[in-house]
């Protein structure tokens, strides 16, 4: 994997969580890591298991220059689509951050640009470039715990297995108890689970 992109320091590496999930924020990683940083077996969050995730967030965490969290709500989703939505997410991780980077590093091949900074575009970034498959662990993680947590108020939709993924568990609940204020109204499932539903009056709180 590289450790830079754009030969320019200090360099952002950006990802998200989240985007495809029925339930749940939208959650983006900045990190700005050291040059001679090196972690074997970095990857792409999903091509790591849960424990690899957590012992890897942990090691970048405490060696990383820089990192923050940004998060999307599902009524931002809802009012502006997925995609604006996450870039919000990662607009809002790139300025937490305690130092401002000169240069951005984006997992995918859209961004909406951030006010002076450049920033490129890597397909596969996660796969690619060592800081950028740093903020995918660190988005993944963050996200799944919050998942975890909202499971323990709505334990019939297996967040705490499915992460608000559309697995056929997910949305067989969708069927069967209609949705929460924590799901996505604007996407197709839900929609059609809630035409479904014989809670289509209200949602449940």
């Amino acid at each position: 994997m590289i450790s830079n992109v754009s030969g320019l320091l200090p360099e952002a590496g950006i990802d998200e969580a989240g985007r495809g999930c029925l339930a749940g924020p939208v959650v983006a990683a900045a990190v700005i890591l050291p040059e001679k940083f090196s972690l074997k077996g970095l990857n792409d969050s999903k091509l790591l298991n849960a424990g690899q995730r957590e012992e890897f967030g942990a090691i970048i965490k405490s060696q990383a220059i820089s990192w923050a969290i940004g998060q999307a709500t599902v009524e931002e989703i809802d009012r502006y689509n997925i995609l604006q939505a996450t870039f919000i997410a990662m607009h809002r991780a790139v300025s937490a951050l305690s130092m401002s980077p000169v240069h951005l590093v984006i997992d995918g091949n859209w961004f909406k640009p951030f006010p002076f900074i450049n920033h490129t575009c890597l397909v596969k970034g996660d796969q690619k470039a060592q800081h950028v498959a740093a903020a995918s662990i660190l988005a993944k993680t963050y996200r799944d715990q919050i998942m975890k947590d909202l499971d323990h108020a709505y334990p019939q939709y297996g967040w705490h297995r499915n992460k608000g993924y559309a697995t056929a568990e997910h949305q067989k609940a969708l069927e069967t108890h209609g949705s929460c204020i924590h799901h996505r109204l604007s996407f197709s499932p839900v929609i059609n689970s809630f035409s479904k539903s014989t809670q289509q009056a209200s949602r449940q709180v």
